[in-house]
């Protein structure tokens, strides 16, 4: 695993837990500070706002936001200035039940370029600039035809989309009686080039509108030789038509073959992580089927794994949010252990009964991340660690069917 798939992790983790937070009123502050702005100019805001909020007429809303300010004034006395990229702070008093409030401050450096000052007061956290980073936005048109039909889309971080079906009105190669040859094969000519046209200007809309910083280029797949002649053609609009990185020879040109070009592409998307993850799935899902394969899932069974060392590779879904509970007796020296399910920002709050040997109340002695604790353990063991999105198929079924925890591995063990 990379250091920056884990902080990709770590920052979606963070996000969740912000946007699960929630204040009994608009007291909740919102703060994003660029790398430009100078720490006392912010101080100053802050000073001002402070003052400004003596007007608020509730007296707990008002003392929440004024805590709040005086929290974040108070950080930022170990700043001499903010991070390379900038620095988001969130502060307020957050709802813990019943009428009960706790006020809490988190402070993120996000992994690109804060570009502007903002302060916002609301009953949430906001935390849309800090959303946009988690968006891939490189972009790849998509282009899959034959005679029959065509069907554009594109291909968008890690997500195929189809955007344009098109159906074709060429007539088969067999000529109807009462037709000449020649008169046919103008006709069918014609037809085709109508078709293309079509697909050229339908493509050139959809491309066209793609920001041009974020398209990466076109991948185009079909039999051949239609897709050969389309791009000889020229159908598609003039500034596009360089940026054509291949032809693929796919069997489908429905929404299916859009999925088919990308694995046609491989080579020349190899680059992007949506590729590899595919790869890594691909791998698990022949040793899975295979007799004698290498493959393991559920959580008990890679836990094993590991710790025996024979895994090669843990695949863990990016959606995953389990939390390691360890339990223990109030009054003995029982303990367990035992997983559980959470939603961002959660801590396991469930009742875990009686100790089985003296009957007393079992607290939450020690609670861990999976995530965290099965990667610790796979790099004791020499593990690769790698992070399965949920935006393709594959990553969407090690997520569903799997449990979000597979691994590949080294060699057989039988657990």
């Amino acid at each position: 695993m990379t250091a920056e798939a884990r902080h990709k992790y770590e920052f979606k983790k963070q996000l969740e837990e912000l946007k699960s937070k929630q204040g009994q009123g608009t007291e909740l502050i919102s703060l994003y500070i660029p790398h430009e702005k100078r720490i006392s100019d912010v101080v100053a805001y802050l000073r001002d706002e402070h003052g400004s909020s003596a007007n608020i007429k509730s007296k707990s809303t008002r003392d929440n936001v004024q805590s709040a300010l005086e929290s974040i004034m108070s950080r930022l006395k170990y700043y001499k200035q903010p991070p390379e990229n900038g620095m988001a702070i969130f502060c307020g008093a957050i709802s813990i039940g019943g009428d009960r409030t706790s006020m809490e401050a988190i402070t993120i450096e996000p992994p690109q370029p804060i570009t502007s000052f903002s302060y916002r007061c609301g009953s949430n956290f906001e935390t849309d600039k800090l959303d946009e980073m988690l968006v891939d936005r490189k972009t790849f048109g998509l282009i899959v035809l034959d005679r029959r039909e065509a069907t554009i889309g594109t291909l968008k971080g890690k997500k195929v989309t189809a955007m344009r079906h098109l159906t074709s009105t060429v007539p088969g190669k067999q000529r109807k009686g009462g037709q000449s040859s020649h008169r046919f094969q103008q006709l069918r000519l014609i037809a085709i080039n109508d078709f293309n046209t079509r697909i050229g200007d339908a493509a050139s809309d959809i491309f066209n509108a793609i920001d041009r910083n974020d398209f990466q280029g076109i991948l185009i797949g079909g039999p051949t030789p239609t897709k050969e002649e389309f791009v000889k053609g020229e159908y598609l609009h003039h500034e596009l038509q360089p940026k054509i990185l291949g032809l693929f020879d796919i069997a489908y040109t429905d929404e299916s073959g859009l999925g088919e070009l990308m694995d046609a592409a491989e080579d020349t998307l190899s680059d992007l992580e949506v590729v590899k993850e595919k790869k890594l799935m691909e791998r698990f899902m022949r040793e899975l089927v295979s007799e004698g394969g290498l493959a393991a899932y559920g959580e008990d069974s890679v836990r094993n794994n590991l710790k025996m060392g024979s895994v090669d590779v843990l695949l863990l879904s990016e959606d995953l949010r389990r939390s390691r509970i360890t339990l223990k007796c109030q009054n003995c020296e029982y303990t367990s252990t035992t997983t559980v399910k959470h939603r961002a920002g959660e801590k396991a709050t469930l009742d875990y009964g009686k100790c089985p040997k003296c009957q007393s109340t079992l607290n939450i002695a020690e609670q861990v991340d999976v995530v965290d604790e099965l990667s610790i353990t796979a790099e004791q063991m020499n593990t690769e660690v790698e992070f399965i999105s949920t935006e393709f198929e594959e990553g969407e079924q090690l997520y569903n069917a799997f449990g979000g925890i597979a691994a590949i591995l080294r060699y057989k063990t039988g657990v």
